[in-house]
């Protein structure tokens, strides 16, 4: 959607995984191409022999190491997982940020959805869920590693000052804007906002979200323990069992 140069009469700009439900995207997603497509398995063990290097290779790097189970799929076929693959993330919605968002789009505000995860799918959630505007990490997959800028941190801010009329904008930050996030690697993403909740935050979050009389939502987790939701990351990372995340 090509957002109107008139300033919309507020904004609600929500990230993805650990917010909108409590699941790193990333692994789902590989999960289900992996079910679909078993041969693509090969990536699994290449990025389990680069793992012991992520310190020294980087966020953005070992990301591109991890999406290799990608390598030249068609983009037809891509774009047929990501549809199959949003549809059976739905119901994985926590209920307390559907409503958040409904209400937002009742009020008529400008709804974006900003992740780090591949955009190929960011894009399909976004559409079934009603977004304005959905934006994710966008990559090339010819080559075994695909070059990305990782749609994250500062990249989330500078994308949206890219795409959003200057209108949008007052002394820097969003209009009437709302941000929603899990993690402080969104901060700069916070910084454009008027006010923020946070969704199960860690200390650190929480003790930020209190200073700034920020709203705190705890939506019920699916896992009972830390081990539970350990062993079942475990089994997606490794590409192993039918559906460990019960989706």
């Amino acid at each position: 959607m090509n957002p109107s140069d008139k300033p919309p009469t507020g904004i609600a700009l929500f990230d993805m995984d650990g917010t909108l439900l409590a699941w790193d995207c990333q692994l789902l997603f590989r999960h289900h191409v992996l079910r679909e497509e078993p041969l693509r398995g090969f990536a699994v063990i290449l990025f389990l022999k680069f793992l012991p290097f992520a310190g020294l290779l980087g966020t953005e790097n070992l990301k591109r190491i991890f999406h290799a189970f990608l390598w030249k799929m068609p983009p037809d076929r891509l774009a047929e997982l990501s549809e199959s693959f949003a549809k059976r993330l739905l119901p994985s919605i926590y209920p307390e940020l559907k409503s958040a968002l409904d209400q937002h789009r009742e009020a008529g505000h400008f709804t974006i959805l900003s992740s780090a995860s591949p955009e190929c799918y960011v894009a399909e959630v976004g559409k079934l869920l009603g977004f304005d505007l959905y934006l994710g990490t966008v990559f090339e997959n010819n080559a075994l590693f695909p070059d990305l800028v990782n749609h994250k941190g500062e990249n989330k801010v500078n994308r949206l000052r890219e795409l959003l009329p200057a209108s949008y904008f007052s002394e820097g930050k969003l209009v009437h804007s709302h941000g929603y996030t899990d993690s402080t690697a969104d901060l700069p993403m916070l910084e454009i906002c008027d006010t923020a909740t946070v969704v199960n935050p860690k200390p650190a979050l929480s003790e930020l979200a209190e200073q700034n009389c920020w709203t705190i939502l705890r939506p019920a987790l699916p896992w009972k323990s830390t081990f539970e939701k350990s062993w079942r990351v475990l089994l997606l990372l490794l590409g192993i069992g039918k559906n460990p995340a019960k989706l």
